[in-house]
């Protein structure tokens, strides 16, 4: 499938900034479900700073704007030819034994929610494969988490969205890391796109995804909020231990502790759409 792809994300802010800086993980790789055919990140404005590709495979690039500052824009545009790998990442290139992806940080902490939610859901399994241990893993979560926007904040964690019992993709991920992380399987929280086939769907802003280590197979990711693995309408852009980390946008602004607006708007269509 061909994907175009246009994410605009701005900032307004009450009283005029001094500096801008912000990193910005944005840019798609090529691997074997996804080629990226043509890709821009417009920041006008800024001054281009480093950019590197970190120990997980993701492009990163470094970019300020000097003020005074009100307004300003970062425009996505770009086309990605996808395929259906059934959710394995393949020909990625990357740094680090997936151990790594062990670690709990505050958002996926488990609490005894998450671990008897864990034993619930492999109950039975002793002798299963470990993939099918990913899949029950995936399936209780989204299970236990409805989703619903608007019932969870940007650092709500996965104890906090399972007692609620609702959440958004943000809140399905933060979970299945932590309850593959009880089941000693590691896992990561993934940023990408999904091309949304009704309005009903859940998707937001950016879409969100885990991605567990399955032996043999390697990286294989699980949507929890849709109940499927990600297919030819998804986009990876990159992956970190939880949404902070995996964040397409971090920065930091020098000024009078201004009030800061933000919107964002994402449009991501099918050639098939478009016709």
């Amino acid at each position: 499938m061909r994907l175009t792809v246009r994410h605009t994300t701005r900032y307004r802010f009450e009283e005029p900034v001094r500096e801008v800086v912000q990193s910005l993980r944005l840019w798609p790789c090529d691997c074997a479900s996804q080629k990226v055919l043509r890709w821009d990140v417009a920041t006008e404005g800024a001054l281009r700073g480093a950019e590197f590709i970190d120990g997980a495979g993701d492009r990163t690039a470094l970019a300020s704007w000097r003020g005074p500052i009100d307004t300003l824009s970062v425009v996505v545009t770009g086309e990605v030819e996808t395929s259906d790998l059934f959710g394995v990442l393949r020909d990625h290139r990357e740094k680090g034994p997936a151990s790594l992806y062990l670690r709990a940080t505050r958002h996926i902490k488990a609490d005894q929610d998450l671990r008897d939610l864990a034993i619930s859901a492999l109950d039975g399994m002793t002798s299963a494969t470990e993939l099918d241990r990913a899949h029950a893993l995936a399936a209780a979560v989204g299970e236990a988490i409805e989703f619903a926007p608007g019932e969870t904040r940007p650092h709500t964690t996965a104890a906090e969205a399972l007692a609620g019992g609702k959440g958004v993709c943000q809140d399905h991920t933060h979970a299945l890391i932590s309850v593959a992380h009880v089941a000693g399987i590691p896992a990561r929280y993934v940023m990408g796109y999904l091309q949304a086939g009704g309005a009903d769907d859940p998707n937001e802003a950016s879409h969100a995804w885990a991605e567990l280590f399955v032996p043999e197979l390697g990286w294989v990711g699980f949507d929890a909020a849709n109940r499927c693995c990600p297919d030819e309408r998804y986009i990876r852009l990159g992956s970190g231990y939880d949404a902070q980390d995996a964040a397409p946008i971090r920065g930091l602004v020098q000024g009078s502790s201004p009030e800061e607006h933000l919107e964002v708007e994402v449009e991501v269509t099918s050639e098939q759409q478009q016709q």
